[in-house]
């Protein structure tokens, strides 16, 4: 068996039909395999685009955070919190916000804490994705949910928030 690897035969013959039939098998297998993924993926991007289309259509409030005219803006506790708790559907008669002041150092922070009270989980689910999503050095560091008993959905929500500039 030792022997086959010293035969000139495998390496002046076989060695270059193998290297000769490389091309005919990207040529008959990997060619058409690679084209069907492609003519796959345009159509799961044409399936893609018409769903971002419905969730834009279904969800505008989106559209009014991504404001290209605003550009970067200065964060600031009351104004966001109050704006995206309209957004979420939380009245401002139920926030109430407490900013610290901003902590100089390598890094500045801010932090803030925020209490709703007498809000239905589903909208104060909607205030906290938007806010984090709005501003991404956002970071919501404790959150506490207290149930008011008489009610069937009706919580008392305690929120600690820390901002990085």
């Amino acid at each position: 068996m030792r022997d086959i690897y010293k035969n000139p035969v495998l390496y002046y013959i076989l060695v270059p039909v193998v290297i000769a039939l490389w091309p005919l098998l990207v040529w008959a297998v990997y060619l058409p395999k690679a084209n069907h993924n492609l003519d796959s993926d345009i159509d799961q991007y044409g399936k893609a685009q018409a769903y971002i289309e419905g969730i834009l259509s279904l969800d505008a409030d989106r559209l009014q955070l991504a404001d290209a005219k605003t550009g970067v803006t200065e964060f600031d506790y009351v104004s966001e919190v109050y704006r995206i708790a309209s957004l979420s559907g939380i009245p401002q008669s139920k926030c109430k916000i407490n900013s610290g002041m901003v902590i100089p150092g390598e890094q500045k922070s801010q932090s803030a804490k925020v209490n709703f009270s007498d809000v239905d989980i589903v909208k104060f689910a909607k205030f906290l994705s938007t806010i984090q999503l709005r501003w991404a050095n956002l970071q919501c560091t404790v959150i506490r949910l207290g149930k008011n008993k008489n009610l069937p959905d009706s919580w008392n929500i305690d929120l600690d928030f820390k901002y990085y500039y």
